[in-house]
């Protein structure tokens, strides 16, 4: 039975063109919105409102929508209405894809895997409120299930991405050699940056300091908490992981979207190297806890453009 999307392309190949374009659009549309749903989250997180609605999920407090709401409440009930709309709207650009595009197209593969990921991140969501892995809950156990939740945000941003990248119009990729270890690697190393920026920003929200010194004796004493000893892992981590991307947008590049994509790597590694900076000097408060988590997506997704452009088949 021939496939309907492969039929209507051939039929009218101007209106699928026009339909591709807008599907691109749309895709794009949705990846900015689900980084608008991460900075909100990080907000319920840096503002200690996880717990708003109680350790009930999906329901708030036990209704369907709260009946006497504090302002904590209203943070997190806010992210779980923008967090249902996101699940429509992935739903959405699925059939779109599957309506739009042939069998075994690149475009389908990239929708199907972004409503993957978004199923197991509101399930990981549902856990940390089901196991009360929220509010002012310094466990070491919320480590895990914090690294678990962030790397799954990072798969799905990714998803989204190419699906966006593809629908674009943007050859597939190809895993071969060098290349793809390179890009490998890369990916791997940001992701290790994220968990500890992740366990960090929750080390400021938890136990916050009136000073560097006071943040850095804490850091150093071996009867703090976890999150507080671990937090000064990340400037480390991030001068390493900084070194290594700044080389990989250095390497070679074969095409002009490549470099373009390569010159975006190293402004956004600049801008967050120094947005971090200014975080730690000014004690982490929460607008600039959002604009540093904000160039660390826009970074993670342009490395994830750039990586594929240099595997493109």
């Amino acid at each position: 039975m021939p496939d309907v999307a492969s039929a209507a392309a051939e039929a009218n190949p101007r209106a699928s063109a026009l339909r591709e374009r807008r599907f691109a659009i749309f895709a794009w549309a949705v990846l900015a919105y689900n980084l608008a749903v991460v900075l909100w989250g990080a907000y319920v997180r840096a503002t200690g409102s996880g717990a708003g609605c109680g350790n009930h999920w999906p329901l708030c407090d036990g209704p369907v929508t709260p009946q006497t709401p504090a302002g904590a409440t209203i943070i997190e009930f806010t992210h779980r209405v923008t967090s249902g709309l996101d699940l429509m709207l992935v739903a959405a650009l699925v059939v779109w894809a599957f309506r739009a595009y042939p069998k075994r197209h690149r475009v389908r593969l990239g929708a199907t895997l972004s409503a993957t990921f978004l199923v197991t991140e509101a399930l990981l969501g549902a856990a940390l409120v089901l196991l009360n892995h929220v509010a002012r809950n310094a466990s070491s156990s919320r480590a895990w299930s914090l690294s678990a939740h962030l790397i799954n945000t990072l798969i799905l941003l990714a998803c989204l991405t190419l699906t966006a990248w593809w629908g674009s119009g943007r050859p597939a990729v190809r895993l071969r050699g060098h290349p793809a270890w390179m890009a490998a690697a890369t990916l791997a190393v940001f992701a290790v940056l994220g968990v500890s920026g992740a366990i960090a920003a929750l080390g400021d929200t938890l136990f916050p300091v009136t000073s560097l010194a006071a943040g850095f004796a804490r850091d150093f004493d071996p009867s703090a908490n976890l999150f507080v000893r671990l937090r000064i892992w990340h400037p480390l981590i991030a001068a390493g992981a900084g070194a290594w991307v700044l080389y990989y947008a250095l390497s070679a590049v074969s095409s002009a979207v490549g470099r373009r994509l390569s010159y975006a790597v190293l402004a956004l590694t600049g801008g967050q190297l120094a947005c971090g900076a200014i975080n730690l000097l000014l004690l982490a408060p929460v607008g600039t806890q959002l604009v540093h988590l904000l160039l660390a997506d826009l970074l993670w997704i342009s490395l994830v453009l750039l990586s594929a452009e240099r595997l493109r088949d």
